[in-house]
């Protein structure tokens, strides 16, 4: 990493000490002072740094490379244009030709399409719509969501936008790592992660034989769809359905996924971003996506009834715009190319028009006596001293709990062991502590 960010860092001075040599050669023979100018030649010193990687993989010609310099130039060379310009304006005043605008916080001078158009282009015309041409969504730029023009008001000129580039680009060149988003508005998710192992994680024989075949998804989607040709006849992600009471381990499993295959995974709380206002739900789905893109990220949509529940018939415009939330949400994850799961607490919630539509979809029911046994066996901690009078295969087989459930149970009896400073837990206080757990959930009053 540290050669890495050493080559950017190289790469990125020869990049901007050619884009300003550029920048100057136009302004000179803007302000008469010469009649024309050669472009430099430029150079890399690394092989392993963004920029170059870049230039290797999209051979960009002068003008796409000029035009991502040009774009990064607020972010790390933010008062280079101003500079440039104040040398042929000694004086001062103002110069609209050369575009570019001010922010409301950022003092320099910010480039916009009317800026790209005057260096690369000048007055031609054939050439300023050729600059307009690869700021627009059919170009490699667009298509990979590095670099775009910013939407103007209605009524202004579309090259008056300012040209904006991935965020997470300019993390790349400058800390040399991408963060992890945060949730807001802009991105309604939340990054999960566990600290338990796969071993730890009791489910049915069947719900794990069928996490399997996610995990051989994973491991093997570049094959299928890359060498075997498949990327043709079959969407580009996965998607699956988890369906099963509370506390039966749908967002564990999830997040287990993510911790075995290396992937970060968010979770999605799809009653936090349905909006009651008309358009808005999409907006922050939209938002969503375009972050995940390219990211291999697992997107974990809990409470997915809340968009994908039965629909039912038109009646007003609440039930068509609705109808409308849950199309373009399929839609999306269909596009989508990383694992998407959704999770209901019973599949008859889920619109049968919607099943389909799944590759997987997985009952994660309560667990069995068995099952029970082997989750008060592996949750308990070794410290507590259990009670002669405790018979861990006669709890389970009397007692039906969600795993879930027995962790609560144990997190209470831990707590009154340590509190109470008790030598052990006898049978008296875990029975209590069950009841208290039935009591929580409803079961007896």
């Amino acid at each position: 990493m540290r050669f890495r960010m050493k080559s950017n860092t190289a790469d990125l001075q020869f990049a901007f000490e050619w884009l300003a040599q550029v920048v100057d050669g136009c302004l000179k023979v803007n302000f008469g002072r010469a009649e024309s100018f050669e472009i430099p030649p430029l150079r890399f010193c690394g092989k392993d740094s963004w920029l170059s990687n870049l230039v290797a993989r999209q051979q960009p010609n002068y003008q796409e490379f000029a035009l991502l310099m040009l774009a990064m130039v607020p972010h790390l060379q933010p008062f280079l244009l101003g500079k440039l310009i104040a040398a042929y304006l000694p004086d001062g005043g103002d110069f609209p030709e050369f575009g570019g605008v001010r922010g409301a916080n950022h003092r320099g001078l910010m480039p916009t399409g009317e800026t790209a158009q005057f260096l690369l282009a000048g007055a031609d015309m054939e050439k300023r719509w050729e600059v307009q041409r690869a700021l627009g969504g059919e170009h490699w730029f667009a298509r990979q969501k590095l670099l775009w023009l910013e939407t103007v008001r209605e009524g202004e000129p579309l090259m008056s936008g300012r040209l904006l580039v991935d965020p997470e680009i300019v993390e790349l060149l400058t800390i040399g790592k991408v963060s992890r988003p945060r949730f807001s508005l802009d991105f309604p998710a939340e990054y999960i992660e566990t600290e338990m192992a796969w071993d730890e994680l009791v489910l049915h024989p069947q719900t794990l034989a069928q996490i399997r075949e996610i995990e051989n998804w994973i491991a093997h989607k570049h094959t299928l769809l890359d060498d075997w040709g498949m990327k043709r006849k079959i969407k580009p992600g996965y998607r699956a359905l988890f369906y099963g009471p509370p506390g039966t381990g749908k967002t564990l499993t999830a997040t287990l996924l993510g911790k075995q295959t290396g992937r970060d995974v968010f979770r999605i709380d799809l009653s936090r971003v349905v909006s009651k206002y008309i358009g808005e739900t999409e907006k922050n789905l939209s938002r969503l996506f375009d972050k995940a893109e390219h990211k291999a990220w697992i997107l974990f949509f809990d409470e997915a009834d809340a968009l994908f529940g039965k629909r039912t018939d038109i009646r007003d415009a609440h039930d068509k715009y609705a109808n409308q939330e849950a199309a373009y949400l399929l839609q999306r994850i269909e596009a989508y190319n990383g694992l998407v799961i959704l999770a209901s607490n019973q599949r008859a919630n889920i619109d049968d028009a919607f099943i389909r539509r799944f590759q997987s979809i997985i009952h994660f029911p309560m667990p069995r006596a068995e099952d029970r046994y082997e989750i008060w066996r592996k949750t308990f901690p070794q410290q507590i001293a259990v009670g002669p009078d405790i018979d861990w295969q006669q709890v389970a087989a009397r007692h039906e709990l969600s795993g879930a459930g027995i962790l609560n149970v144990t997190h209470y009896c831990a707590l009154q062991v340590l509190a109470e400073d008790l030598p052990n837990l006898d049978l008296q206080r875990l029975e209590a502590a069950i009841r208290r757990e039935y009591i929580k959930e409803g079961k007896i009053v």
